[in-house]
């Protein structure tokens, strides 16, 4: 997952156009202002490539190692499969796609007036509200199912990982901490390929801890440097 921008409250003028409190920090550009090319995108307008760009998805590869960081922590205490692992990689990539194109969805207006986000799929018309809710909306039931294949803990928990990545997506609306917001979506990774291998918290108890931690100030940290753009 990548965060999109500051805190409300922490809006400001700049010099390519107008702040706005409900942009999340972000600088909304004036109209006819040009759009900029956004890097880390795959070239091309196949549908294929537009979904794709929506969600970032060569970014999941890179973050897949977090979930099986968890796998490989759990296989100290239970034997680990091919078909674990295989689920546990439809469900991270399940619940990513889930997060990046629901924050796309509720951001779009505001992408829409920045000019380092108007070129996006949806603000641009390469994909409507309707495509990107649909593919979030499958890949939502990807996670639960891949969540239902892998225990029972897994699939009741499945939800609240949802709630959690979704929420995200708000809460550069009403707190301060995103960035944190954001790292502990990401921390839920290790967690989850830990409990996809054991069914249950880590022994010693502190080990998931620990890992939630540093995931979560990783990706944090990472996240303001992201953000700074916008400022």
């Amino acid at each position: 997952m990548e965060g999109g921008g500051l805190h409300p409250g922490m809006a400001r003028p700049h010099h390519h156009g107008r702040s706005h409190p409900q942009a999340g920090g972000r600088t909304l550009a004036p109209a006819g202002h040009p759009a900029v090319s956004e890097g880390q995108t795959l070239t091309g307008e196949s549908l294929l490539v537009r979904y794709a760009n929506l969600v970032k998805l060569p970014h999941t590869l890179f973050a897949l190692p977090f979930a099986l960081l968890g796998v490989l922590a759990a296989s100290m205490q239970a034997p680990v499969t091919a078909q674990v692992v295989g689920l546990v990689v439809v469900a991270f990539s399940g619940a990513r796609w889930v997060a990046m194109g629901f924050n796309r969805i509720a951001d779009r207006d505001f992408d829409a007036r920045n000019p380092r986000t108007a070129s996006r799929e949806l603000p641009r018309g390469a994909l409507t509200l309707r495509q990107a809710w649909g593919s979030v909306v499958l890949a939502a039931a990807l996670f639960v199912w891949a969540s239902a294949g892998l225990n029972r803990l897994c699939l009741l928990l499945s939800p609240v990982a949802l709630a959690w990545i979704t929420l995200y997506s708000l809460s550069k609306r009403f707190t301060w901490w995103p960035h944190l917001w954001l790292g502990l979506s990401l921390a839920i990774a290790p967690v989850g390929g830990y409990l996809a291998v054991t069914g249950r918290w880590s022994t010693p108890w502190w080990l998931l801890l620990l890992v939630t931690l540093a995931v979560a100030t990783w990706v944090a940290g990472f996240d303001i440097f992201y953000a700074l753009p916008d400022a």
